[in-house]
């Protein structure tokens, strides 16, 4: 099983564990991977760029790693800010099983791991982090975003990483059209990051 399935709720191919380094700045961990999660083999370029442009996580409010994977963003966040309450969603069972025993291993057992139709529906967030699933389709994941940026709180801020190939300005344009004020914060390789304030 490749990445190409890494949003399927209940991932069927031959596991594989494995472990991968994260190196961001200061940051240096290591976190255990499988197959049938996304970037598997070692943490996307993206990822690593998101962490290293995006604005470092405010220390009160809760955090939301939307789309966690085996949680490379969650476990960041949560040595950046090790008090602000974290979430880490997504829908590969797998992948939460991987990313909550990654937040174990660096001292965040009190970070919440699941599926996205377990967090209390009250929930606001100070911040939100993701490489979003783009190839689940554009309705999807304009529905997706819509939901989750709906969750900000009135000071919050949003951090996407996109390729441009895979339609990151398009999804800026769109963005902003429904009122969700997007810049382009950052472009390298081929990627962008856009930064998201609350609907207005």
């Amino acid at each position: 099983m490749g990445d190409s399935h890494y949003y399927s709720a209940s991932p069927s191919g031959k596991r594989r564990p494995g472990t991968v380094g994260l190196r961001v700045g200061d940051l240096e961990v290591e976190l255990t991977t499988d197959r049938g999660v996304f970037a598997a083999d070692e943490v996307d370029w993206g990822t690593r760029y998101l962490l290293a442009e995006a604005s470092r996580p405010p220390q009160n409010g809760a955090l939301l790693d939307l789309g966690c994977g085996y949680g490379p963003i969650a476990v960041a966040l949560s040595l950046w800010a090790p008090q602000a309450p974290l979430w880490a969603i997504d829908v590969n069972s797998r992948a939460l099983e991987l990313c909550r025993a990654n937040l174990d291993r660096h001292g965040r057992p009190d970070a919440t791991v699941c599926h996205p139709d377990e967090v209390p529906p009250d929930v606001r967030f100070a911040a939100i982090y993701s490489n979003p699933p783009i190839r689940i389709g554009k309705a999807a994941l304009h529905e997706v975003l819509a939901n989750w940026l709906g969750r900000l709180a009135d000071e919050g801020q949003a951090y996407l990483v996109v390729n441009k190939n895979l339609g990151s300005d398009s999804l800026a344009r769109w963005l902003n059209q429904q009122g969700w004020p997007t810049t382009r914060l950052s472009s390298r390789r081929g990627y962008r990051i856009l930064e998201v304030q609350p609907q207005t």
